[in-house]
């Protein structure tokens, strides 16, 4: 089990990319598309075309990993932005990795 600090942010690449890649080509693509640092700490998460498969890359002050994740049946509910990349809150990463779709409701009010 993933378990993510409040503070640790999470971004999410809104378009799809090629989950056939590896460290190197994460790291490349957290760089480039995400516009953010792999060795910050924070979670960078990357789906296929597809939506039923999911890679997570992070820094652990150590070395990289790269988690992923593959669904049997159904799809991911990938969130939507106007820009490359998305935010989403730590609980919100775990709502979506279990199956639960994440929509920001209209008129919710956070304190």
């Amino acid at each position: 089990m993933l378990n993510c600090a409040t503070a640790t942010r999470v971004f999410v690449a809104v378009a799809p990319v090629d989950l056939r890649a590896g460290f190197n080509q994460l790291f490349a693509l957290t760089r480039s598309v995400l516009q953010q640092d792999p060795l910050s700490g924070h979670w960078f998460v990357f789906s296929n075309r597809q939506r039923n498969r999911v890679k997570l890359l992070f820094w652990d002050g150590s070395g990289l990993w790269v988690c992923a994740k593959r669904l049997e049946k159904g799809r991911f509910s990938w969130p939507r932005a106007e820009e490359s990349c998305a935010q989403l809150r730590s609980e919100e990463l775990l709502a979506l990795l279990t199956g639960l779709e994440v929509k920001a409701k209209t008129g919710w009010y956070r304190r």
